[in-house]
């Protein structure tokens, strides 16, 4: 029998959904507070948990992530009196599996219902079935939620051969993830072949891509195979793609498309079975509204969207990370491994990394040659712009609390991105504090005042406890 738990603290509606539950033979549970609700869900199993959004001791989609975590995995309804098209994304990308508003009809409630149990079902059948290796995901480090989820997507992938753009900030670890699909895909045996587009001159991507016969131009004195044909088979790689000239984004789509190609001063076409997964820092969606990417390629190399956080948003795999890639380049100099004091950890958590993992890597190894052969690393190993920078946000910290600045309109305020390389976490949390006060709690206004997606405010939002008032 299925069992169900409906965290509202409107009575009438526990009443009515645990009746509509058990019409149709399982088992209700209620609960009146997040708190109440989290403690019944982690003392009993649950198969799916109806969550409304205001709470008395808090929000709803705040809660939502703690609830996947728990040991039976229950699948989330929100449930709300109000419809808000951003809280919908939000919840959605946390895995709900459906965000309904209360008015909605016993039908519609009691469909959600029979259709998230029937996907439990049978996701539970094929784990049980489901003998497969565990996911190869070499150099890839950590064990948050956030990194998880990712992963869960490489899995996803790599059981297909539908084209991958994997997303995020420079340093986040792009080519990695791109190599996990590889090495997780029936094409791990074939080449894994990478395109720098962002390396390449535009006059020297398409001889590149599709090779050349002998004297297609000047300098041409011999014949060379392309790069997609280096790829038949297996994976072809196209990292920064965003950098991709125009003129050639419409010969590729062709490509991929048909995955035939002519070589430059040929008269014939070649086939090459290729899988692409393309990467990029950039914002495709921003570019193809300013007519500097194609939105029909956007199309076709976005089957599958692998969205990496920051290293700030996955702070809690610092520690780990750095285990693992300090003992990597201390085998690499034939070097005892180096131990870390819990002051240099903490500077390490209490750094904001704009470089991303890309620069904790870096930072390590300097660190490492700074202390030579002592066998502890302390604060004093690391860079002094990084102890600099996080001294003067602990004091920051310390200081006393002044009062915000009187601000004449929302357009005093900066683009955050603008801010993120320079500010942690405590000035984030006061930017989004002045931001939502400046706009009247308007997501939309915020959104647009601060150059933020919908997604990554909620985000942000829920990283620093701020809760949106209504």
């Amino acid at each position: 029998m299925a069992r169900i738990l409906i965290i509202d603290d409107d009575e009438l509606i526990c009443r009515s959904l645990s009746l509509v539950a058990r019409q149709k033979g399982y088992e209700a549970t209620s609960a009146y507070t997040l708190g109440e609700g989290l403690k019944k869900a982690t003392t009993e199993p649950f198969d799916v948990v109806f969550l409304d959004v205001n709470m008395p001791d808090g929000n709803g989609l705040d809660f939502l992530s703690k609830l996947p975590d728990l040991p039976s995995s229950p699948e989330i309804i929100i449930i709300t009196g109000y419809g808000d098209p951003h809280g919908a994304e939000l919840a959605i990308k946390c895995g709900a599996w459906d965000y309904l508003e209360k008015g909605a009809s016993v039908k519609e409630i009691s469909l959600s219902l029979f259709r998230a149990l029937q996907y439990r079902e049978q996701k539970q059948v094929g784990s049980a079935t489901n003998n497969a290796a565990v996911l190869k995901r070499d150099g890839i480090v950590g064990n948050s939620a956030c990194l998880k989820e990712c992963l869960e997507l490489v899995a996803q992938a790599a059981i297909s051969d539908s084209s991958v753009l994997i997303t995020g900030e420079t340093g986040t670890g792009k080519e990695l993830f791109a190599r996990a699909v590889h090495q997780n895909s029936l094409r791990s045996n074939k080449a894994f072949v990478v395109v720098d587009c962002a390396a390449l001159a535009e006059n020297l991507i398409e001889g590149m891509l599709f090779g050349h016969e002998k004297g297609a131009f000047t300098n041409a004195d011999h014949a060379r195979e392309g790069l997609i044909n280096q790829a038949n088979g297996g994976t072809l790689f196209l990292d920064e793609i965003g950098e991709m000239p125009l003129s050639l984004q419409k010969v590729f789509l062709r490509v991929l498309q048909e995955h035939r190609y002519r070589p430059l001063g040929s008269n014939r076409e070649l086939e090459s079975d290729f899988r692409l997964v393309a990467a990029t820092n950039r914002n495709l969606d921003e570019m193809v509204k300013s007519e500097r990417f194609r939105l029909d390629l956007l199309f076709r190399i976005s089957t599958f969207v692998i969205e990496l956080p920051n290293l700030r948003e996955c702070s809690e795999d610092i520690e780990v990370m750095a285990r693992y890639h300090s003992d990597r380049i201390c085998e690499h100099y034939g070097i005892p491994a180096k131990e870390f004091s819990p002051d240099f950890l903490k500077m390490l958590a209490a750094y904001s990394w704009p470089g991303n993992i890309r620069e904790l890597v870096n930072t390590l190894e300097r660190t490492i040659a700074a202390a030579r052969f002592e066998l502890i690393l302390f604060p004093k190993h690391l860079p002094m712009h990084l102890r600099i920078e996080v001294t003067k946000t602990t004091m920051k910290r310390e200081a006393p609390s002044q009062q915000p600045a009187e601000h004449s309109g929302s357009n005093n305020l900066p683009h955050l991105h603008e801010l993120r390389d320079s500010i942690y976490s405590d000035a984030e949390k006061k930017y989004l504090h002045d931001l939502m006060a400046l706009t009247d709690n308007n997501v939309a206004e915020a959104c647009r005042v601060s150059g933020l997606s919908p997604s990554r405010f909620y985000a942000l939002l829920k990283k620093q406890g701020i809760q949106l008032q209504h």
